[in-house]
């Protein structure tokens, strides 16, 4: 079996969006949760919706980039005894039933206790893109970065509103897929505005890289995503997307909820 990973599916992807001129819309949905099989479910709706790229989350006991909406779900999925190996399952499932790029986000510490070469054989295996790493180091990730170039996956690193110029340059030139730039400092969660620091941010990593540059943290409805999409390569959307999972009152109708979100927001990236 080829432990090739889709890196290349991620590019072509957000190029692709490019060329329609227009952002990328990027769904996050953690793993596990509602349970392993409902969050499937979940990312088959949000990509049925128009989702171009799907993160899954891996549920951590101690998410610092998170917001309470994250936490509660990653509570829930973490109750329900979710594994790697479910993660796994997640984007090998959902990658063969959509052949969209799934990417995973996740904390350092799960992958280094995994095994750095378990996990990207692993997650090349199940089809999937690379992995976003919100708190790995750049200085301390090669050999993350020589595994994942190995097999064929990305690696997102995020930059935030107080990097410095000098700083996102070594971000960014130790990264592949794309960057994930944090909108504004703090944690996940859906906001009033999304603006001028997220723009900012944007124009000093493009300076830097020729990698796509995709805006997260904050953007939950389709005139925000409009609004980011006016400067972005990508529009990353979580938060809302769990929050409507925890409010509905069954899961058909959670199901629901998020493609038709999903819908709305691939309406707001297209800025015409």
């Amino acid at each position: 079996m080829s432990t090739a990973g889709n890196l290349q599916l991620l590019s072509d992807t957000l190029a692709k969006a490019k060329s329609e001129d227009r952002a990328a819309l990027v769904a996050y949905l953690p793993a596990g949760f509602p349970t392993v099989d409902g969050g499937i479910e979940a990312v088959k709706a949000v990509i049925a919706g128009g989702a171009d790229v799907v993160e899954i989350g891996l549920p951590h006991s101690d998410p610092v980039l998170d917001g309470a909406v994250i936490q509660t779900a990653d509570d829930i999925a973490l109750r329900g005894g979710v594994k790697i190996a479910d993660v796994m399952r997640t984007v090998r499932e959902a990658f063969e039933a959509t052949g969209v790029p799934i990417l995973v986000m996740t904390y350092w510490n799960p992958i280094d206790r995994y095994g750095v070469e378990r996990f990207t054989a692993e997650l090349a295996a199940a089809g999937g893109a690379g992995c976003i790493l919100p708190d790995l180091p750049v200085q301390e990730s090669a050999l993350w970065r020589e595994h994942a170039a190995k097999h064929g996956l990305a690696t997102v690193f995020v930059v935030a509103p107080s990097s410095k110029d000098e700083r996102l340059a070594t971000i960014t030139a130790a990264g592949s897929g794309f960057v994930y730039a944090a909108s504004l400092m703090g944690v996940t969660g859906t906001r009033e505005s999304v603006g001028q620091e997220a723009q900012e941010l944007v124009r000093r990593t493009r300076a830097t890289t020729e990698l796509p540059v995709c805006v997260g943290l904050g953007v939950s409805n389709a005139v925000q995503a409009k609004q980011v999409a006016g400067f972005a390569d990508g529009v990353i959307v979580g938060s809302a997307f769990v929050k409507l999972l925890l409010d509905a009152p069954d899961l058909p109708a959670g199901l629901e909820a998020v493609r038709a979100l999903a819908g709305d927001l691939a309406e707001g990236v297209r800025r015409s």
